[in-house]
């Protein structure tokens, strides 16, 4: 057991060392701002061209959110981090956000994905701004590098909203119990 917990904590440091490596951009504040928003006309490039008809879905809708996140799991630990923007369609207000994931489960990769988020009603969306968003448990599979292999991903609904996903690179084959945490960015709103 003392083996697997130093294998466990090893494994976690590296994992984050790692993380914060790929996420140590070092921009101002508007800078960092133009950076997520131009991420997120990307992710939304790549859904309507995987899902043409989302586009309208998006356009229709009372706001969406798009993120960016990083995930690595070996063995019997996940971690990720990424971050965000919620845009109200009616009004065109940008709130930045930030994602964080810890788990334990049975698996190995590092999978780099995006998130978009559909809001279908205003009360929906302002709990998401408001109060934030979590979740936890995830089975998947994918094995894409660059436009080499596949991922699964897809669509799912929840409490009027409709959440997307998109792996944009990576190896992983994981059953996790993980949870996600989505939270204002303090330092760019």
């Amino acid at each position: 057991m003392k083996h697997l917990n130093s294998r466990f904590f090893i494994t976690l440091l590296f994992t984050l060392v790692f993380i914060g490596g790929c996420a140590s951009k070092k921009f101002n504040k508007a800078e960092q701002r133009i950076e997520v928003l131009e991420m997120s006309q990307e992710v939304l490039q790549t859904l309507y061209e995987k899902q043409p008809d989302v586009k309208q879905k998006v356009r229709e809708a009372v706001g969406y959110a798009v993120f960016q996140n990083a995930n690595v799991n070996f063995i019997v630990a996940s971690v990720g981090s990424g971050y965000g923007v919620v845009i109200d369609n009616k009004t065109s207000k940008k709130t930045y956000m930030k994602m964080a994931e810890a788990g334990v489960g049975f698996g190995a990769g590092v999978k780099d994905f995006s998130l978009i988020f559909v809001f279908h009603d205003t009360e929906a969306m302002s709990r998401f701004v408001d109060q934030g968003w979590s979740a936890g448990a995830q089975a998947d599979a994918s094995a894409k590098a660059g436009d080499q292999g596949a991922a699964v991903g897809g669509e799912v609904a929840i409490d009027n909203v409709t959440i997307y996903q998109i792996t944009q690179s990576g190896i992983a084959l994981q059953l996790t119990v993980k949870g996600t945490r989505i939270w204002k960015d303090p330092d760019l709103n």
